[in-house]
């Protein structure tokens, strides 16, 4: 079974989507026959590598709503992070471009270190509050992964693997991918959002049961949270 999942480092649907996917993993008893491919996806790609505006500012800004709204927002975000273990420290967190670590996942990606650079992207972002553009962060995350740090440096500096994620972004657009996380499931079943873990349960125990062909996708659930370039399903 191949599990295919577009979307970006700085949404935390996204981060709170895998642990809860991996979750399911955990119990299904074929996971040592599941693969699992992470797409890129950017919310925004023209977000600056570096700003003034602190997340909650941001938010606020983008849908019309008060800072203290933002927070409430994010801390609910938070709890949910929180649940599944994780840590989201909203107040240092640093907004920012990620194209480049896009870059770098793709790299891992053929290295065969896909894996543990995108769980160290979303651990930099979102709890060690880290600018995940700056290419020194990039780097130590590069190295700490078992990558060749030199061989990073000479990729960042180059336009290397910009068409592979421009290609993986055309086929999120071909797909009617309209926010991340978004899951397909060996080509014909789709889940959309973070959902919960007894949804991703079921869809990997149908799935694995079920090898019906279609040529289109099929969705397993109704659509969870998401994060667009307009907003991150803020209630």
């Amino acid at each position: 079974m191949k599990i295919e999942i577009w979307s970006d480092f700085v949404c935390p649907f996204c981060y709170i989507g895998k642990r809860r996917l991996e979750e399911a993993l955990s119990s299904f008893p074929h996971r040592e026959n599941v693969e699992i491919i992470f797409r890129s996806f950017e919310l925004d790609p023209n977000a600056k590598k570096e700003t003034s505006l602190s997340i909650h500012e941001m938010i606020a800004r983008k849908y019309g709503i008060s800072v203290d709204e933002a927070k409430r927002a994010n801390a609910d975000i938070g709890k949910q992070a929180a649940a599944l273990g994780l840590t989201f420290h909203f107040e240092t967190m640093k907004p920012t471009n990620t194209f480049d670590a896009h870059r770098l996942a793709q790299y891992a990606k053929e290295k065969g270190k896909l894996d543990e650079v995108v769980e160290r992207l979303f651990y930099a972002y979102f709890t060690e509050s880290k600018r995940i553009s700056d290419r020194n962060v990039l780097l130590e995350l590069a190295e700490v992964a078992g990558l060749d740090r030199k061989e990073v440096e000479m990729m960042l500096d180059s336009e290397r693997y910009a068409e592979h994620v421009r290609n993986e972004e055309a086929i999120a657009a071909q797909l009617g991918v309209r926010g991340v996380p978004f899951f397909v499931l060996n080509q014909k079943y789709a889940i959309s959002g973070a959902q919960p873990v007894d949804v991703f349960r079921q869809a990997l125990e149908k799935v694995w049961a079920e090898e019906q062909q279609s040529s289109s996708l099929q969705s397993l659930a109704e659509e969870g949270k998401i994060c667009t370039d307009e907003n991150c399903a803020i209630d």
